[in-house]
């Protein structure tokens, strides 16, 4: 467990500011060039926990690398190249301050508001006579601000995104344009493996060209959920719990043992096999999603291999 990636320090050439995220670190460089280290960090409920999952980090990276490649054509996106199994290198954007969230099933947070009596979600109705993972009729948009460090991601509606000025009308219709476009072409890839992809947000940014590109991850277990095809309708029918491949099983996992993340709570302590069986589960999402036996990168020093890698890449 102690070969796990869950702080960096490093100091590259013309380095400008470092950034530190729940789970991203973010090196920014002279000639608007960023450097993003993807750590072992678990975040649930907005709170980092105390300790790393192996391999998370190159998972996570490596997914959001392979979609962005997947997704080029219909959207573009900010990165440049992969230097290391764990890093991305791309262009620096001025990140648009909300997530866009978008869900085909009513799960997760949904299912939690819907459950609570609540049919409207970000400022978009929700049918009556759905259960928890019912499709729904069609995806439905329900952003969120970005939260600074430390403060939980909120609701919002189109209606006052637009209002408090946050995106203008003209960057949000593309905003959205491009949002559907990632689901349908994130669903088609998900079925071809045998998945659905239940939800998933996406973040954006604007190059200095002006140009909206796609940033930070997408279709990554952290920021998207999964189910198996095969036995969703029968698990419906009878009313059980979708198999589901996403961060949403350390999520029960927490609820069960006392933790969402409200003041007061404390995070439960997690022992090392629960953490190999977290390891595993983000191994297991990564070969159904990307059809590819996944490959250990060498976790032995694993900062000094990430710093070797990245400086011969900026050289």
């Amino acid at each position: 467990m102690n070969n796990t990636i869950i702080d960096t320090n490093f100091n590259f050439p013309d380095q400008k500011s470092i950034y530190k995220g729940k789970v991203r670190e973010v090196y920014a460089l002279a000639n608007d060039v960023l450097v993003m280290v993807a750590t072992d960090r678990l975040s649930a409920f907005d709170v980092v926990m105390p300790k790393g999952i192996p391999y998370k980090g190159q998972i996570l990276n490596q997914i959001a690398t392979k979609m962005m490649a997947a997704t080029q054509d219909i959207v573009p996106n900010w990165l440049l190249a992969t230097p290391d199994p764990n890093v991305a290198v791309g262009h620096a954007c001025e990140p648009f301050k909300v997530e866009m969230v978008i869900r085909g099933y009513m799960s997760g947070h949904a299912a939690r508001e819907y459950k609570a009596g609540r049919r409207m979600l970000c400022g978009v109705p929700m049918p009556e006579g759905m259960k928890e993972n019912d499709k729904f009729p069609e995806p439905i948009i329900t952003p969120a601000t970005k939260a600074e460090k430390g403060d939980h991601d909120e609701d919002i509606s189109r209606e006052d995104i637009l209002k408090r000025g946050i995106v203008s009308e003209a960057d949000y219709i593309i905003l959205e344009k491009y949002t559907k476009a990632l689901f349908q072409r994130g669903t088609e890839i998900a079925a071809e493996r045998g998945l659905i992809l239940v939800d998933t947000k996406y973040e954006f940014g604007k190059t200095k060209e002006g140009e909206i590109v796609l940033i930070d991850e997408i279709h990554t277990p952290d920021s998207s959920r999964y189910f198996y095809v095969d036995g969703y309708q029968e698990r419906q029918d009878r009313g059980e719990a979708q198999k589901q491949l996403s961060k949403e099983f350390v999520r029960q996992w927490l609820i069960q043992n006392g933790f969402q993340g409200l003041e007061g709570q404390t995070v439960p302590e997690m022992s090392d096999e629960y953490i190999e069986s977290v390891s595993e589960r983000y191994i297991e999402l990564y070969e159904n999603i990307t059809g590819e036996v996944f490959e250990k990168a060498d976790i032995d020093n694993i900062q000094e291999r990430i710093e070797k890698n990245i400086l011969a890449y900026l050289n």
